[in-house]
């Protein structure tokens, strides 16, 4: 841990081709899809919630002609 911090620049030299090709290549890092909408409720779920809301109907129905 006693290293020095010292800043060192350097300095780097930029070698351009006289003769050749260049080619770059840029792909995306993410590739970005629709997304999926999800309902709040299962087709399961609400079934079951009319079955129940059917029988409380019909339990009404019969208390009230009692």
């Amino acid at each position: 841990m006693s290293e020095t911090t010292e800043k060192t620049s350097e300095r780097i030299n930029i070698v351009i081709p006289q003769q050749g090709f260049l080619y770059s290549e840029n792909k995306p890092h993410y590739i970005l899809c629709k997304p999926k909408l999800m309902p709040l409720k299962s087709v399961t779920l609400e079934k079951l919630e009319k079955m129940q809301k059917d029988a409380e109907m019909k339990m009404k129905e019969m208390q009230k002609d009692d």
